[in-house]
C-alpha cells in the first residue's frame, strides 16, 4: 500500500519539522514548503494526498494559497492557524479547506483530522462502514464505537443515535425525527426515551459526553 503524501505548508522551521517528526512516525511522507508561493512550485512534482496549511505566512497566506489551489486541485487541505477566531474559522472553510485546527494542539489530535479527512476524501463507497470523527471511530457494518481506542460498550439504540448525531455533524435533530429515526418499529416509545438514551449515552462517552450537545427547546445535535 502506498503511503500518503502530506505536504506541510507554514514559514516556521521548527513547526515544520515537528509535524513532520510525528506525521512520518505514522507512516506518512512529508513534504516541506516555507510559504504558498513555494507551495505552489512544488505541487505538479510532489502530487500531495492532503495539504497542512498554516494561515499567517509571508509571500502568500494560506488562505491566498488555498484559493490559487483549488482553481486546479481537489486536493483536502486542513488549516494550521494560531488565529482561532470565528471568522477565520468560516472563512477557511468557505475557500474550500476541510478541517480548521488551532495552535496549539496535540500531535494525536492532528493525526487524527488527518486520518478523518483523507478517509473522506479518498474512501470508495465499499468503505463507508467505518467513520471517524474527531477521537470517535463508529463502525457501522459491527456496531463498535470507539474513543480514543477505548470501546464503547452501546444497545443498539444508543448506538443507533450516536451514528445518526455524528455522521450528520452540525445539525439539529428534534426528538421526533430522532425516535422516528432509531425507534422506527417501536410505536410506543415516548420522546422522552430519547432523553434517556442521550443521558446514558453521554455518561458512557465519559469525558466527551459533552460532543452531545443539547439545543434548548428543539432537541439535539452532535459537535466537535
Amino acid at each position: 500500500m502506498n503511503r500518503k503524501i502530506i505536504m506541510v505548508i507554514d514559514d516556521e522551521d521548527q513547526m515544520r519539522k515537528m509535524v513532520r517528526t510525528f506525521l512520518e512516525k505514522d507512516g506518512y511522507k512529508v513534504v516541506e514548503a516555507t510559504n504558498g508561493s513555494h507551495a505552489l512550485s512544488l505541487l505538479d512534482e510532489t502530487k500531495p494526498d492532503l495539504l497542512l496549511v498554516d494561515v499567517m505566512m509571508p509571500f502568500m497566506d494560506g488562505f491566498t494559497f488555498v484559493q490559487e489551489v483549488k482553481r486546479i486541485s481537489m486536493t483536502p487541505t486542513i488549516f494550521l492557524s494560531a488565529k482561532g477566531e470565528e471568522w477565520d474559522k468560516i472563512h477557511g472553510l468557505k475557500l474550500g479547506g476541510d478541517d480548521y485546527i488551532v495552535k496549539p494542539f496535540l500531535p494525536g489530535e492532528l493525526l487524527a483530522r488527518i486520518e478523518s479527512v483523507l478517509r473522506r476524501a479518498y474512501s470508495k463507497k465499499g468503505e463507508s462502514d467505518v467513520f471517524i470523527i474527531g477521537p470517535l471511530l463508529i463502525n457501522h457494518k459491527s456496531y463498535r464505537v470507539k474513543i480514543n481506542d477505548r470501546i464503547l460498550s452501546l444497545t443498539r439504540k444508543e448506538f443507533g443515535l450516536l451514528n445518526i448525531l455524528a455522521r450528520n455533524s452540525g445539525r439539529v435533530y428534534s426528538r421526533e425525527q430522532l425516535l422516528n429515526l432509531v425507534w422506527s418499529d417501536d410505536n410506543k416509545s415516548s420522546q422522552r426515551t430519547v432523553d434517556t438514551h442521550i443521558k446514558t449515552l453521554r455518561l458512557k462517552m465519559g469525558d466527551y459526553g459533552y460532543l452531545i450537545e443539547t439545543v434548548w427547546g428543539i432537541g439535539y445535535k452532535f459537535e466537535v
